[in-house]
């Protein structure tokens, strides 16, 4: 049985709009200063894994 159109729309409509009701300003904030500080984290072991290798191989 295949659903049409508008009930796909309205299934997918109605469950952005429950999610987004129960995201909060505060979780968002937390979620991106994480992700910037995992940016953070991640490039300074990158740079400090290349020095490390390079010193190394010398």
């Amino acid at each position: 049985m295949e659903a049409n159109h508008s009930t796909k729309a309205g299934t997918i409509g109605g469950t952005l709009v429950s999610i987004f009701c129960n995201l909060h300003k505060e979780d968002i904030a937390k979620t991106i200063t994480l992700a910037g500080l995992g940016a953070i984290v991640s490039f300074l072991v990158s740079v400090t894994l290349k020095i490390i290798f390079r010193w190394f191989k010398k």
